[in-house]
């Protein structure tokens, strides 16, 4: 099986920090050169060819500010990784603070999916990870938008790996768990609700973002070529449980 990543164009969102940083890094070390998308200073990840700041809460800041970096380097790999949270009480959530989550966690994923799926359509090749989520198949609490914006993410998945897959363009998905991000720290901090989840966890620990490179690699590379429309499901075992 192929594993290497050498050739190939790798466009990651949300690269800053957390689980999208440590997939960048993967990815380079794997042998992909980079285009990373993020807020801020992305100097310290890994090397790249390009880097793009790009509000994902105006999706339609997007097209511009892609078009003439994919129009220059092209694109073998896209990880849609970048996310964002709001906990509250559902009654309590603001229209704004809904669509905003909905805008950075889903129409971001779908309008730079369909950017670079052009690329790919036109090479006749390409791969597509969205970074899903445990949210993707319970309801969770305190996380209405994040929850529906997963669940909406993994039906994009399978939509565009139907719609992609005779032109050779694998579309998938990643489920992680509870992994130890930016996301999860008012969890970690919890007293009550840390021990309990940690508790449910067969692996007995929270995942690290280094947990993700290894299924990212696969899903980038030709060992995946017969896989498409699946959610790789990264969890510790927490949904067997």
């Amino acid at each position: 099986m192929n594993f290497s990543l050498n050739g190939k164009t790798a466009l990651v969102t949300g690269a800053r920090t957390g689980i999208g940083k440590a997939i960048a890094q993967g990815l380079h070390e794997a042998g992909a050169k980079l285009i990373l998308v993020g807020r801020g200073d992305l100097s310290d990840v890994a090397p790249a060819i390009a880097t793009v700041s790009i509000d994902l809460s105006d999706p339609a800041s997007i097209e511009p500010a892609l078009t003439p970096v994919l129009a220059e380097h092209g694109v073998d790999i896209l990880v849609n990784n970048a996310g964002t949270i709001h906990r509250g009480a559902a009654v309590d959530v603001s229209l704004a603070d809904w669509q905003r989550i909905m805008a950075v966690n889903l129409d971001s994923a779908f309008e730079i999916s369909k950017l670079c799926g052009r690329h790919m359509i036109a090479q006749g090749s390409g791969k597509v990870i969205n970074i899903a989520s445990l949210l993707s198949f319970q309801g969770g609490i305190l996380v209405s938008a994040y929850t529906a914006s997963k669940h909406a993410l993994v039906g994009m998945t399978k939509l565009l790996a139907n719609e992609w897959a005779s032109s050779n363009v694998q579309v998938n998905a990643i489920a992680p768990g509870y992994i130890e991000t930016n996301n999860t720290a008012p969890l970690r901090a919890d007293p009550d609700r840390e021990p309990s989840i940690r508790a449910r966890i067969p692996a007995g620990r929270w995942g690290k973002p280094e947990d993700l490179v290894g299924p990212t690699v696969f899903l980038s590379s030709a060992a995946s070529d017969y896989v498409t429309g699946h959610v790789l499901v990264v969890d510790g075992g927490w949904l067997a449980r």
